[in-house]
């Protein structure tokens, strides 16, 4: 119990039978609700901003899409240096002090939405803040692919990411409940529109405790910290972890490392938004500043000196194995759609079936609030949740069929949804009753999030196989910071296509890139000649 480990050799089958198995096994159940928590804090905005607008936020629409993606494109870039942490500061280390960490943008939420004249930056800072969850998925990953051997590789990244992922369908659940009542004490706001919870709908007039949203997540965060401290390892061999310093240490090179991905995604972040969101006002494309941040992370973080550097130099071996490069592409399909769904599905249902879209003089208005539309705080938690049961799923369909054959699969309904859904968004969104277009819209992106998660599970299947040991872990941790973007281009597309009033691009958008994964993993798996037949 929280010891560091030596001679860490769980391909062998007494070893990993005798003592390798329960070790395994006690820190991947310390790890899963400790990422599970890193995904509630980190996405929790899209949640947080539908209820904003139910208690009468002074904030335009665009305004409350921009926290989701501000909190997507720090978490997707503080996975860059999360990557890394394992090898250079041990798993035990990593996961304590990262769960520790989010204890701070959890408080600030609970503070600054007790008062409704809190300003936007206040959000802004404290959603760029919460990007630390996003990030900790990095770690955890690459930790986890370290205590298992790789004939369960994929069920236990599997479970692992998929019940880590609970976190999105948790926190859907959780917030609106806690709302409901002064569990924390202080003064309620009244709701100005109906809202609703997995229970059932609140109508307008109800007393509701908005700053629990923030505060209720420290009764995980603490005892978490505390366990994962008495009850995690960090494994002292070659291919994991050779040279870990002191705790401290430890925590000391983290910091640092991950202020390094804080300063690039707020560059990334200054050059993009609004001279009126406390950008440049330049308006760089986000297809532009995305690599910028990217390429500007690793290189900063290569210039670490000393053993830190040295260390990274090993590990970014792995931009030389063309693999990566596949598996990056891959993996965003599956999990950047997964996690970028999830960040802008309640907004997105809030916004086309929550008001009816009548033309006046001639022009199509979204403002007119609709009685008859779903409560998206009802219904945004359903696509998480089936994303997530079904990942362990995918993970042990991949260790039957082999992970590119189920990849392939998946990929095809992935296709078809996404171009069902803009056809129906399409319709919805120039309707003056959009809730009859609401089943299909949901049952469609239900399949599509299951077909993610099913992805998910197969896509870590392949990583185990393609990659050996020592790289495999760097390459979970640095697919996932890649795909991560999602939680960022996802939310922020969907904005920029609904002020446009056209959201079905945003599908068409989608597809294509769902269609190109498509070649690229039968290229590279599953053709006659593939590099690595069906890993």
């Amino acid at each position: 119990m929280g010891q560091d480990i030596r001679d860490w050799n769980i391909e062998d089958e007494e070893y990993w039978s005798k003592t390798g198995k329960a070790i395994a096994t006690r820190n991947l159940w310390i790890s899963i609700p400790s990422l599970l928590c890193g995904f509630a804090v980190w996405l929790y905005w899209g949640i947080i901003t539908v209820q904003m607008i139910n208690l009468g936020f002074d904030f335009a629409k665009s305004e409350l899409f921009t926290l989701a993606a501000i909190a997507g494109l720090t978490g997707a870039t503080l996975r860059i240096p999360s990557t890394f942490f394992i090898r250079i500061a041990g798993g035990r280390n990593t996961l304590f002090f990262t769960t520790a960490l989010l204890m701070i943008p959890a408080i600030g939420a609970g503070y600054a939405l007790q008062d409704p004249n809190t300003p936007l930056w206040k959000f802004q800072v404290l959603a760029f803040l919460s990007g630390i969850g996003g990030g900790n998925f990095a770690s955890s990953m690459s930790n986890i692919s370290f205590f298992f051997p790789k004939k369960i590789q994929g069920y236990a990244l599997g479970m692992n990411a998929g019940l880590g992922n609970f976190g999105v369908t948790t926190m859907q659940i959780v917030i609106p409940l806690v709302m409901t009542f002064g569990l924390f004490g202080g003064d309620p706001m009244v709701l100005e529109n109906t809202s609703g919870t997995l229970i059932g709908k609140i109508p307008a007039g109800t007393d509701t405790y908005i700053h629990n949203a923030g505060f209720v997540w420290l009764i995980a965060l603490v005892p978490l910290a505390i366990v994962g401290w008495l009850g995690l390892n960090n494994i002292r061999d070659e291919h994991v972890s050779p040279n870990i310093p002191s705790p401290l240490g430890a925590f000391g090179i983290i910091s640092f490392m991950l202020i390094i991905g804080f300063a690039t995604a707020a560059f990334g972040l200054w050059l993009m938004l609004p001279a009126k969101f406390g950008g440049s006002g330049f308006d760089v494309s986000k297809w532009i500043v995305l690599p910028i941040v990217i390429a500007l992370t690793v290189f900063l973080l290569k210039l670490i000196p000393g053993q830190v550097g040295q260390n990274l130099t090993r590990q970014y071996k792995i931009f030389g194995n063309k693999h990566t490069w596949a598996m990056t592409v891959i993996y965003t399909m599956t999990f950047g759609s997964f996690i970028g769904y999830s960040a802008a599905l309640a907004l997105t249902i809030k916004v086309v079936f929550g008001f009816s879209h009548i033309e006046v003089g001639g022009l199509m208005t979204h403002e007119t609030l609709n009685p008859n539309g779903p409560s998206a705080l009802m219904y945004a938690w359903m696509g998480p949740f089936i994303g997530a049961l079904i990942r362990p799923i995918g993970g042990m369909m991949a260790d039957k069929m082999g992970g590119a054959k189920v990849t392939q699969m998946i990929s095809f309904v992935m296709v078809g949804s996404a171009l069902g859904l803009a056809y129906i968004l399409k319709q919805a969104y120039s309707s003056a009753t959009p809730e009859t277009f609401f089943v299909p819209f949901m049952g469609l992106f239900l399949l599509l999030f299951a077909a993610t998660g099913i992805g998910n599970g197969s896509t870590f299947r392949t990583i185990a196989f393609a990659f050996d040991k020592e790289q495999a872990g760097p390459v979970l941790g640095w697919t996932s910071a890649v795909a991560a973007y999602g939680a960022f281009i996802i939310p922020k597309v969907f904005g920029e296509q609904m002020g446009a009033g056209t959201p079905e691009y945003a599908l068409y958008g989608f597809a294509a890139f769902y269609t190109l994964c498509i070649f690229i993993n039968y290229w590279f798996y599953l053709r006659p000649d593939a590099y690595i037949k069906n890993p």
